[in-house]
């Protein structure tokens, strides 16, 4: 497959969503960025501000998605949006690459967890890079299951997604870099 064949859907937002935006732009990937009104952004490239109507279309119950990653979410504007926007990331992307941390309960930590959820219903290949056990896992459709050295994950569709926490460590940063280099070769 040539790289002009490769979208990035991300967010934009600062961490690793931008981390994996600057990495898409040194291999020569397009990026398409969703966001909204008022959101802060880290990155301008690709930028796609979707609109009320829009946002609507990616709405989820704020109670379900409680109940689906145990815990509670506040309804407040700016989380419902940023859930819409993540909707959108997970919704294009053919395979999800998140950046954060993997709870005992299988669960993602925080807004970011709603789209590795979102992921797991809809049945896309995802790979976590937990930053606290430093090491990539993959959802087998009933489990995490750690990646080991020689079998790392590789980008396979054109339409990736690539999100995460905001508070990207070294770690993180690495992880993200490599598994590009790892699918498209040294930038």
């Amino acid at each position: 497959m040539n790289k002009s064949d490769f979208i990035l859907f991300s967010g934009a937002a600062p961490g690793a969503e931008a981390e994996f935006g600057a990495c898409a732009e040194r291999h020569g990937i397009e990026e398409v960025n969703f966001t909204f009104e008022g959101h802060t952004e880290a990155r301008r490239r690709g930028i796609r501000v979707l609109n009320h109507e829009e946002l609507q279309a990616g709405d989820v119950s704020l109670e379900y998605v409680s109940k689906l990653m145990h815990r509670r979410y506040t309804d407040s504007p700016t989380l419902r949006k940023v859930l819409q926007t993540i909707w959108y990331q997970v919704n294009n992307g053919q395979e999800i690459y998140v950046i954060g941390h993997i709870e005992d309960d299988h669960t993602v930590r925080g807004g970011t967890g709603w789209g590795a959820e979102f992921a797991k219903l809809c049945n896309k290949p995802l790979s976590v890079f937990d930053q606290a056990r430093d090491g990539w896992f993959s959802w087998t459709g009933s489990k995490w299951v750690r990646r080991t050295s020689d079998d790392q994950p590789v980008i396979t569709h054109t339409h990736i997604t690539g999100t995460g926490t905001r508070v990207i460590e070294e770690s993180g940063r690495r992880a993200i870099a490599e598994l590009f280099e790892r699918s498209f070769g040294k930038a």
